[in-house]
């Protein structure tokens, strides 16, 4: 007989080896699926994984993904360590572009060395107010923190298309749903003359060490590692809930707002309906797979990002629709968070007696 029993102590191996073997199962699903679909395998994977990385155009290319999935995934992390389960790092992706090209707008006749700073500062406060909107209604009438927050990206989504459309559509863009281009004093600076890697990876970057000496060196750190460990101890111990809930929450409000404007001040260079594909749901994914840590986000973060280029290439290059490319990164998750049950779980074998 095959039954679950609860571990006396987590699985240390389990936490290392967790990721690699959702990885793993997810890429045979992936060849099952391809199979299924009449795509050889070997070349869809290939494409998905290899490719992306071939030549240094598609690597910048990786890197300009990979930059706001790693900001919203950092905040998410510190989220998640204190069991505030924040679902809405799109919606203040895309509040902090609406609020950043708003801002840049304004400076569109401007050459003021103070204007992308400013339109940078004006994304982080606009995802800031976006995720205090569902704190507050979390710590103030305890609603359900994953329903607010979800709805809020499709609010946040909507506010967006409705700016494009009216106030913020360009009055010479011939009717098409987007803003006018940005005046170069607000766009973010590229690291190298022949790609569109921007300072945007490096925000991403740095943010994800200041949260790691804030989880790991800091005593605010030690609080959300307490907290998010056992909350009754938490408030034993005098560890304020509403202080380390704002400020988890609005640290990743924050991120994801910078990631949102950053995109718009970035590669786009003006403010589009389709600013993300998706960014702050796949952060999630990219969360997990770096173990809550801030660290361990970067890695994961390269990896969801050939996942973007690749599905982009599979789509190019095989016909291979985007909702089979989608399905990828909803089954790793799926392997994922199966295969950490076992780091506090474990399969028991038994014979039972039959009489």
């Amino acid at each position: 007989m095959i039954r679950i029993q609860a571990r006396t102590e987590p699985s240390s191996l389990m936490k290392v080896a967790s990721p690699l073997l959702a990885i793993t199962l997810t890429l045979i699903f992936g060849c099952i699926l391809f199979s299924a679909i009449g795509k050889s395998p070997s070349q869809a994977l290939h494409v998905l994984l290899i490719a992306p990385l071939a030549d240094s155009y598609n690597i910048g290319e990786m890197f300009v993904k990979m930059g706001p999935l790693l900001l919203c995934a950092v905040g998410l992390s510190l989220c998640y360590r204190a069991n505030m389960w924040n679902i809405g790092a799109e919606g203040q992706l895309l509040a902090g572009a609406l609020g950043g090209s708003a801002m840049a707008l304004y400076f569109i006749d401007s050459e003021s060395a103070f204007a992308l700073p400013i339109t940078l500062l004006a994304g982080i406060v606009s995802g800031m107010i976006w995720s205090a909107i569902p704190t507050f209604l979390k710590l103030r009438f305890n609603s359900n923190l994953i329903l607010t927050t979800i709805m809020f990206n499709y609010i946040a989504l909507y506010l967006l298309i409705w700016a494009v459309h009216g106030p913020l559509r360009d009055p010479e863009g011939f009717g098409f749903p987007e803003s006018a281009m940005f005046a170069d004093s607000t766009l973010l600076p590229t690291l190298f003359e022949s790609s569109r890697i921007h300072l945007g990876i490096v925000f991403a970057i740095i943010s994800a060490f200041i949260a790691w000496f804030i989880l790991s060196k800091s005593h605010l750190g030690f609080q959300i590692r307490v907290f998010g460990a056992d909350e009754p101890a938490a408030r034993y111990a005098g560890f304020s809930s509403k202080k380390l809930s704002w400020f988890v929450m609005l640290f990743a409000g924050a991120l994801a707002g910078l990631a949102g404007v950053s995109e718009t001040t970035g590669p786009i260079g003006q403010l589009v309906p389709n600013v993300s594909p998706g960014y702050g749901y796949s952060a999630i994914i990219v969360a997990y797979l770096g173990r809550l840590h801030p660290l361990g986000a970067i890695l994961a973060a390269v990896f969801m990002a050939v996942l973007y280029m690749g599905g982009d290439l599979a789509q190019i290059e095989m016909g291979i629709p985007v909702a089979v490319v989608s399905m990828f990164q909803g089954v790793l998750l799926f392997f994922l968070l199966a295969c950490d049950f076992f780091i506090n779980n474990r399969l028991a074998f038994s014979n039972q007696a039959t009489n």
